[in-house]
């Protein structure tokens, strides 16, 4: 579902910059994450993705930071707890959000806001695995990332496990 990143055809009139005031907003708007509903599901690595890149490209495609906030958000339980009542660190006791922040002309800085929203609201509908074809791309972007992708139909060479040859040796590591 890589159109639910691209831009939108209105971001396109609303940057043209022969309008702008010059005048810039900053605006934070937040977005709960539904933890509560669906606790077994994994709704932060569904937006970071592979090496982060899902967030990179929603922040690229709406100029906006995307941060992934509250209990949860650090991927070491013990680290978050020991981080949990330091300064800057207060947000580990709320519940797990993302804030979504805009430094933008303000003719654009709404439509931005609201644009992220929408991709993050989106992402965060949880989806049964086996109907999730974002996952599915992220996986299959992540074994790209790995030098691990097999084209589907594209045979296995020698056994059925990937680190074995049918002698029960270890395969040379190549790089593709």
């Amino acid at each position: 579902m890589s159109s639910l990143l691209q831009p939108s055809s209105t971001q396109n009139w609303l940057s043209s910059q022969g309008s702008s005031s010059g005048l810039i907003a900053k605006q934070t708007i937040r977005v709960d994450i539904p933890v509560e509903n669906f606790p077994s599901y994994n709704f932060v690595g569904r937006l970071l993705g592979p090496r982060g890149n899902s967030l990179k490209r929603v922040e690229a495609s709406t100029e906006c930071r995307v941060l992934i906030r509250g209990r949860g958000s650090i991927k070491d339980p013990a680290r978050e707890e020991m981080m949990r009542g330091k300064p800057g660190y207060e947000h580990l006791n709320e519940p797990l959000h993302i804030l979504v922040e805009a430094e933008l002309p303000v003719e654009i800085v709404d439509a931005r806001l609201m644009q992220a929203r929408e991709i993050l609201e989106d992402l965060l509908k949880p989806v049964d695995e086996s109907q999730d074809f974002y996952k599915k791309h992220q996986l299959r972007e992540l074994a790209m990332l790995n030098g691990t992708l097999r084209e589907e139909g594209s045979p296995m060479s020698g056994s059925l496990s990937p680190f074995h040859n049918s002698l029960g040796m270890k395969r040379a590591k190549t790089r593709g």
